[in-house]
């Protein structure tokens, strides 16, 4: 009798039906159930596609807790980390344990190097604030989720529009 065993006993997984562990089951049955919902809901008001359409932003997070799996990390899981690093991250400072005179010296020595290249301090890219780059990625994140928010209002009301307006 031979029985087969993975090498990588961590990667064991119990199937409970059809090859599906039972986290996969249980999500795989709501999402099913909830874009089933939405659909037989909407079909009537939007039609068939539009329906589906929106249905499935609603429907793909949930299949993901189910079946999606990064570094141990289930998919809300790894989104809180996600939106906690975007929204919630401090920026990090450093504290030079140089004195001011030797940071002044390197300063004065760094102003001369860059007169005689042609170069100012100013003008020059690469020496970058990471609270500063920091702060205008949040505003661009920020920025880009009302766009999105904005886009899904404006085409479901673009399709309702489309059922009942024409």
């Amino acid at each position: 009798m031979v029985i087969e065993i993975n090498k990588n006993i961590d990667n064991y997984k119990e199937s409970v039906v059809l090859g599906l562990s039972a986290r996969q089951l249980v999500y795989s049955v709501l999402s099913v159930a909830v874009g089933g919902g939405i659909v037989l809901l909407l079909y009537q008001h939007v039609g068939l596609t539009v329906s589906t359409y929106i249905a499935i932003p609603v429907v793909a997070p949930i299949a993901m807790t189910g079946f999606y799996s990064y570094h141990g990390m289930t998919f809300m899981e790894m989104m809180k980390l996600k939106l906690h690093f975007a929204f919630a991250n401090q920026a990090l400072t450093y504290a030079s344990t140089e004195g001011e005179q030797a940071v002044q010296k390197l300063r004065q020595e760094e102003e001369t190097k860059n007169k005689t290249a042609g170069k100012s301090s100013r003008g020059k890219k690469g020496g970058s604030s990471g609270k500063g780059d920091f702060a205008t990625v949040r505003k661009k994140m920020i920025r880009m989720l009302i766009l999105t928010v904005l886009f899904l209002i404006v085409f479901m009301a673009l399709a309702v529009w489309y059922k009942y307006g024409r």
